[in-house]
């Protein structure tokens, strides 16, 4: 049974609130004004906050940098203004913001198991790798690339796949949790497919690298609390050619740089950013597309909760005639692990 921790400014709508979420975990409910601080030990936080004033917001932080672990996760309920409590969700690290049904949807999506420590500590491990050695600006080699690899296949392989995602979707920079989630994807797939051990590792490169190219492209933009412009989503669509001349000589093979430059191409043509078609998209960018897209669908964005497993997954056959049907069909025992319903 999951213990929650609510921590509201008014106890008795906190309390009310309480009722509902007991279905989903035995809730403990924290006055923000009491003085005490609560306790440790908790597996989800969900804050309460009608009004969002100077002095709530430091008390919430107070609260919750007693009670947080890293990657805990922790839900932002929201009350009126949408895009201002979405920007102080960021600023406190949230996991989501959301309204009371999607927060009773969020914990139900955790499926009664708090995230393995195991889970958490290596997914720590790869976002701190990520951001000091992908992220940094600083030259990107093939050694780099395959130290960073080979923590995802190990955190996969050690944890599985839906234990890892969940532990990367805690954190609060989307670029990296997408870019991690995705080779976990591709770690997972290749497996699946039954690849050979140096293809599978090769693989897993390829879709953690696939969005380096976002380090170009404003913050303002990929931050956005909202669907981008034309003119933002044309500079937001540089990324994948930008990506692929910052590896170009640095060692990486065709495989590797194809991917990075065309993962967003479709076998209709409809993609970014040379308009490839059919055959002249390899297999092995069709592989981490695939990976890419799904990564992308259970994943949360500013403009909208992310989709449970087997919706995303109803999303991916709906692509007919832009992903590759039959790789579409092998993925299934991956989109099994996030909702086996599928």
């Amino acid at each position: 049974m999951r213990t929650l921790l609510l921590i509201t400014d008014d106890v008795q709508r906190g309390q009310r609130l309480a009722r509902d979420l007991t279905a989903r975990g035995t809730c403990h409910v924290h006055d923000l004004y009491e003085d005490r601080l609560p306790a440790p030990g908790f597996d989800v936080i969900v804050s309460d906050l009608e009004t969002i004033s100077s002095d709530a917001i430091i008390r919430l932080r107070r609260a919750l940098a007693q009670v947080r672990t890293d990657g805990q996760p922790y839900l932002f309920l929201v009350h009126g203004n949408a895009a201002r409590a979405e920007a102080q969700a960021r600023i406190l690290g949230a996991s989501a913001t959301a309204g009371v049904q999607q927060v009773l949807t969020a914990l139900d999506q955790l499926r009664g198991s708090p995230i393995p420590l195991s889970a958490r500590a290596t997914a720590v491990e790869a976002r701190q790798f990520f951001r000091g050695a992908l992220f940094s600006g600083g030259t990107i080699t093939p050694a780099v690339a395959d130290a960073g690899t080979n923590l995802v296949v190990r955190a996969v392989g050690e944890s599985g796949v839906y234990d890892w995602v969940r532990a990367v979707q805690q954190f609060d920079d989307a670029t990296h949790q997408h870019c991690l989630i995705v080779a976990a994807l591709a770690a997972a797939f290749s497996g699946a497919l039954g690849l050979r051990p140096a293809d599978r590792h090769r693989l897993t490169r390829a879709a953690l690298l696939h969005d380096v190219g976002k380090i170009h492209v404003p913050i303002e933009i990929l931050k956005k609390p909202g669907r981008l412009t034309y003119p933002e989503l044309a500079v937001m669509q540089t990324h994948a050619v930008r990506g692929h001349a910052m590896l170009v000589g640095a060692g990486f093979d065709d495989g590797v740089l194809a991917a990075v430059r065309s993962h967003h191409e479709m076998l209709d043509g409809s993609g970014y950013p040379d308009a490839l078609k059919g055959w002249e998209i390899p297999d092995f960018v069709r592989l981490v597309t695939v990976c890419d897209v799904y990564g992308a669908l259970i994943e949360r964005r500013s403009y909208r909760p992310p989709l449970a497993g087997g919706q995303a997954y109803g999303n991916l056959q709906g692509m007919v005639g832009q992903l590759d049907d039959d790789l579409t069909r092998a993925f299934r025992p991956i989109a099994a692990a996030f909702d086996p319903s599928v």
